[in-house]
């Protein structure tokens, strides 16, 4: 087959193009320079509503052994708070916000559908949810999903934040990174995780809820970009 010299000449240019857009275009500035990120064990209040700490329970967190990538620098995944509250009534919410200054795997790991498989939950119901939180303001948009191990049924609502924006879903989550990554921005990102155990599923999810518009009402009005977004 003649090949033509043109072509190959075109074929040349197009890859060379290629690859100094892509070099021009690699996201260099990280949003985490730009926007602090709050100290959690300040700004998460250990009481606020009715909700008191509990400081001998603690949410399920990352099987260390199952990241996903090993070779992934610690210091890109910096703060981590699991606590355990009680309503003063009888019941237990625990909560988990995991933040990285940078998407990495590390972050990932924290995903519910990751963390809870990889510490032998089985995990099912997954849905959508929106969660009112103060008037005037749009609500949430959460996952909620079941998950079991032996007699421990545990339901658990999240959200993760990419840059200002929320993407739980894996796809709007690499969306959210390509929109960043077009205008040279290394998104920060947080996971804010609540789960319930010893209650049905629609009163899980009721004092969960209960629980989210609580602690946002109660965290600090500067700091509640970091948890909610743009919103």
């Amino acid at each position: 087959m003649k090949i033509n010299r043109v072509q190959v000449v075109l074929a040349c240019v197009a890859i060379l193009g290629v690859a100094i857009l892509a070099e021009v275009m690699q996201p260099r500035e990280l949003m985490a320079r730009t926007a602090a990120s709050p100290s959690l064990e300040d700004v998460i209040p250990k009481q606020f509503g009715t909700w008191t700490l509990v400081p001998e329970i603690s949410p399920v967190k990352p099987n260390e052994e199952y990241v996903l990538d090993p070779t992934t620098e610690r210091k890109n995944y910096s703060q981590e708070v699991g606590r355990g509250y009680s309503d003063g009534r009888g019941n237990i919410v625990m909560l988990l916000v995991a933040y990285g200054p940078v998407q990495n795997y590390r972050l990932k790991s924290h995903r519910p559908e990751i963390c809870y498989t990889a510490n032998g939950f089985r995990i099912s119901e997954k849905t959508e949810a929106a969660v009112s939180y103060r008037d005037g303001t749009p609500p949430i948009s959460t996952m909620r999903l079941i998950t079991q191990r032996e007699s421990r049924y545990e339901p658990v609502t999240y959200w993760m934040r990419v840059g200002n924006d929320i993407s739980n879903g894996v796809v709007g989550h690499q969306l959210s990174r390509l929109k960043y990554g077009l205008r040279g921005v290394i998104p920060d990102g947080a996971l804010i995780r609540i789960s319930t155990i010893g209650l049905p599923r629609e009163a899980s999810f009721k004092l969960q809820d209960q629980f989210i518009r609580d602690l946002l009402a109660a965290v600090p009005a500067k700091e509640l970009k970091f948890f909610t977004g743009a919103s």
